[in-house]
């Protein structure tokens, strides 16, 4: 028996548009009612805000209650630029230092500040995240990668204190591997799931449900251990 996906609540979905040096990140802003939180989704190539994975897993996240950003880590010249040179893809500095920006511009925004915060990253992406996460002053609760490269975050692997979980294919053997890697030198909570039978794309049926469903509860399951733990802090100051 086929079952049926959960109904979408309403979700406010704005064009937004970041200024950065040397021009301006174009994205998409969708708030849920009832928002739990906020994930920012990090792709290291391409329009990203547009991609046909990151706006299926988004819509799958706004169905659990979770807001979502969807951007574009270059501004368009450097877009057209890239094709070519394929050089700011794996920039990983260049792309944790415009992720940065994104999460600083969000947090400023009504409704931000305050907010738990999560990052999606895939391809280069997910190292740009790991990256940005392990800098002082960043405000990220949890991380999901989706076939990533967390290897390129190099030494900044063992700086990571944020909870990551990286999902891979089964099937994408090379990718698999680096991830495999990359675990080694976690310090963090972390924890490395596969997806039978997928490839490096997800694109076999069911494959992106299994990956939305995964991370969904990974980043509602480490908002709500932060949210507590802030929570139990709080109550533990004495009142003067």
């Amino acid at each position: 028996m086929r079952t049926q996906s959960p109904p979408l609540r309403p979700t406010t979905e704005t064009e937004v548009h970041i200024s950065v040096e040397g021009g301006t990140l174009e994205g998409i802003l969708a708030i849920p009612d009832r928002s739990d939180g906020l994930v920012i989704f990090v792709h290291g190539s391409g329009r990203s805000r547009n991609s046909p994975r990151n706006r299926c897993v988004a819509r799958r996240l706004q169905s659990a209650g979770l807001g979502t950003l969807l951007f574009d880590l270059l501004t368009p010249p450097e877009e057209a630029e890239d094709w070519v040179t394929l050089n700011r893809r794996f920039n990983i500095p260049l792309l944790a230092g415009r992720l940065m920006k994104a999460t600083r511009w969000v947090a400023s925004q009504p409704g931000g500040s305050g907010r738990r915060f999560g990052f999606f990253g895939a391809s280069t992406g997910a190292a740009a995240a790991l990256v940005a996460s392990a800098q002082p002053g960043c405000p990220v609760d949890a991380i999901v990668s989706r076939g990533g490269r967390p290897d390129l975050a190099g030494a900044a692997l063992c700086k990571v204190t944020v909870p990551t979980l990286l999902i891979v294919g089964g099937d994408d053997w090379d990718v698999l591997q680096l991830n495999r890697n990359a675990m080694s030198n976690l310090r963090c909570k972390a924890k490395l799931q596969l997806i039978p039978g997928a490839t490096h794309l997800f694109e076999e049926p069911g494959a992106l449900d299994q990956v939305s469903r995964l991370g969904g509860t990974w980043f509602r399951r480490h908002f709500v251990e932060e949210s507590t733990a802030h929570r139990s802090h709080e109550s533990s100051v004495p009142i003067p």
